[in-house]
């Protein structure tokens, strides 16, 4: 028989340095899920993508067990690290602040396809190739 879900809820965190402080430990501790252990296992899934925000859906189930899911980095912090900046522009229509080329877009496509709503690679470059124009940074051949 399945478990009854007693909540499920959604946070983003730093990829393989999960600990008890804020906002995991409170975000945790009031859905009564055992802090120590989601934090060890988190860090343990995700210690190969250190450098980025992970997002992470949490199900708490109501015997206070949890189960919790990984997605892949935000496209705009994958944007970033592939062109070597801090953050966007806060114009991109009179800024361009960095470039990336078209090999490092199909990369960043690869990694996000699994997280977006389409299976098409060409949807998919032109949904990162958005975000990229949004943040100010030019995709070049």
């Amino acid at each position: 028989m399945a478990k009854k879900i007693a909540e499920k809820f959604k946070m983003m965190i730093p990829a393989g340095s999960a600990n008890p402080s804020p906002p995991v430990g409170p975000a945790l501790g009031q859905r009564g899920v055992n802090i120590m252990e989601f934090c060890k296992a988190f860090n343990e899934k995700t210690k190969d993508m250190m450098g980025y925000k992970v997002p992470v859906i949490v199900t708490v189930y109501s015997d206070r067990s949890f189960t919790f899911e990984t997605k892949q980095p935000p496209a705009s912090e994958l944007i970033l690290k592939a062109a070597g900046l801090k953050k966007g522009t806060d114009n991109p229509l009179l800024n361009k602040v960095g470039k990336i080329t078209q090999a490092q877009l199909e990369e960043i496509v690869e990694k996000k396809i699994q997280d977006l709503n389409t299976t098409d690679k060409e949807a998919a470059a032109r949904i990162i190739a958005g975000t990229a124009r949004s943040m100010g940074v030019e995709i070049v051949d």
